[in-house]
């Protein structure tokens, strides 16, 4: 839905987006875009500054949904304050610092110098960090030993001797150092679909917030009733993916037979599975217009990571979700399961079905990825009574969308007299700005 707030005067702010990977996948990008365009159908006037002789980070000169702006090559302040939108500020716009991994992020000569001509009281950085990612220091150790291959018996031990080791106490310094969480002008937003207290607790620096969502519903839902060809859409970021491909198909094939079309969407080549008649496997950039058309009108969408999660629960309609696997037979393990946990709570939050709520567990850790294909392409049980819409559980607004929130700070740093550590001490304690 198109947001319904009103434009803002022009002139306030200048908004400058500083779009880079900090992931493996190119999410990061469309974030800060989406960020962008919230802030552009308000008014303010966007800018994309890269410093003359820099050629931009990697990925970023991609077919993207770019908003209205302005690419300049010299800094030229037009307004009396400045609004920067990156990925994990400590990462990519951090400066250099002294010691190991002390390098500087691809834009920050761009954030030092726009800070530097606004004024650091009139500049504030907004760091849009990692999605559902909202685990405690003591989590995220029991989630790098799970990860590495610590089997689930053995978790409690491992825990323990990494805390009496000083691990944990050494993460939580290094996560407060790498994120800039001293830093009174820069605003981290932890999107998430339900806010995480313990985390809240621990990082008082880090802002949880509803999801920054695409916005995208303009394109046409696929009609069911004149699918005589389904169509099935796969945002196939995780090198595991491949892996599933040949469940997934014969899932599909089970179904439907081989009148099943997927379109599958990677960012490296697939080498051990060989496309069948239907399939096409694409790792050319796609223009934004087309991929999103695509991806609104197909039968069911398999997504990934955040941005993709995101855009199909807007479009509507039956999705799997797969964020990547990692080891081999019983030793398999989900990668990142953070987001699916978050998912599957806000599915029963939802009433979506028990049974689909089981099938998107098992599929997301890489289990009966044939069987859930099938049900889902034959609307077995509960894929029936598919419904899932755009929510957010424990949010208040303007907290549950990251993109109300946004403009509710710009405005706030446009106020005569407004300074930026004042307006992020504000969101920081959860008032309103």
């Amino acid at each position: 839905m198109a947001s319904a707030e009103p434009r803002t005067r022009p002139g306030p702010v200048d908004v400058y987006l500083l779009p880079a990977v900090v992931g493996g996948g190119l999410g990061d990008i469309e974030e800060v875009l989406a960020a962008g365009r919230r802030l552009a159908r308000v008014g303010l006037p966007i800018h994309l500054y890269r410093a003359a002789g820099r050629p931009m980070p990697r990925a970023v000169e991609g077919p993207w949904d770019w908003p209205p702006l302005r690419r300049v090559r010299r800094l030229r302040p037009t307004r009396p304050v400045a609004l920067t939108i990156s990925p994990s500020f400590g990462v990519s716009a951090a400066p250099t610092r002294p010691g190991p991994l002390g390098r500087p992020g691809p834009w920050a000569e761009e954030a030092a110098e726009i800070e530097a001509r606004y004024g650091p009281d009139r500049t504030i950085h907004v760091s849009l960090e990692e999605f559902a990612r909202t685990l405690t220091s003591l989590a995220e150790t029991r989630e790098r030993l799970r990860e590495g291959g610590v089997r689930s018996r053995s978790l409690a031990d491992g825990v323990a001797r990494a805390a009496a080791a000083e691990e944990v106490r050494a993460f939580r310094s290094a996560f407060e150092r790498f994120r800039a969480f001293d830093r009174a002008n820069v605003l981290h937003l932890y999107a998430t679909f339900r806010p995480d207290r313990a985390f809240a607790r621990e990082f008082p620096a880090a802002v949880q917030v509803g999801p920054l969502w695409p916005e995208r519903r303009g394109a046409a839902a696929r009609d069911e009733a004149r699918s005589a060809r389904p169509a099935w859409v796969w945002y196939a970021s995780p090198a595991s993916a491949e892996r599933i491909a040949p469940a997934v198909r014969d899932g599909l094939h089970r179904a439907v037979g081989d009148r099943a079309s997927v379109h599958v969407r990677t960012n490296r080549p697939w080498r051990t599975f060989a496309a069948p008649t239907g399939w096409k496997i694409s790792t050319d950039p796609e223009p934004w217009r087309r991929w999103r058309t695509r991806f609104a009108r197909a039968d069911v969408r398999i997504v990934t990571g955040s941005r993709s999660l995101l855009e199909a629960i807007e479009v509507g309609g039956p999705f799997l979700y797969f964020n990547g696997i990692l080891g081999e037979g019983h030793r398999i393990r989900r990668h990142r399961p953070e987001k699916l946990e978050r998912l599957l709570a806000l599915a029963r939050a939802a009433g979506l079905p028990r049974d689909v709520r089981e099938d998107f567990a098992d599929f997301g850790r890489g289990r009966r990825v044939a069987a859930v294909v099938e049900r889902a392409a034959r609307r077995s049980g509960g894929w029936r009574r598919f419904a899932f819409r755009r929510r957010t559980v424990g949010f208040s607004a303007p907290y549950d969308d990251a993109g109300a929130l946004l403009v509710r700070v710009a405005r706030a740093l446009a106020r005569p007299g407004a300074s930026a550590a004042d307006v992020v001490a504000c969101v920081r304690r959860g008032s309103n700005p």
